[in-house]
């Protein structure tokens, strides 16, 4: 699956997510570099280095 294109309201590319499968779904910032990732079934979003983020999708607000 190709991956959902974050843009500035400038149009200039902010980050990417890209759906990995059922149990994984990760944000990357324009230069490729992951930040973090959701797991759909336990509902939660951690940082790269696995700390908890919080409850919910929060993908978005590691960019």
């Amino acid at each position: 699956m190709n991956p959902t294109i974050l843009r500035n309201s400038d149009a200039s590319i902010r980050g990417f997510i890209h759906f990995l499968g059922e149990h994984r779904t990760e944000i990357r910032n324009a230069n490729g570099q992951t930040l973090g990732w959701y797991n759909p079934t336990s509902n939660i979003t951690y940082y790269i280095n696995g700390t908890m983020v919080g409850f919910g999708n929060l993908l978005s607000s590691l960019i």
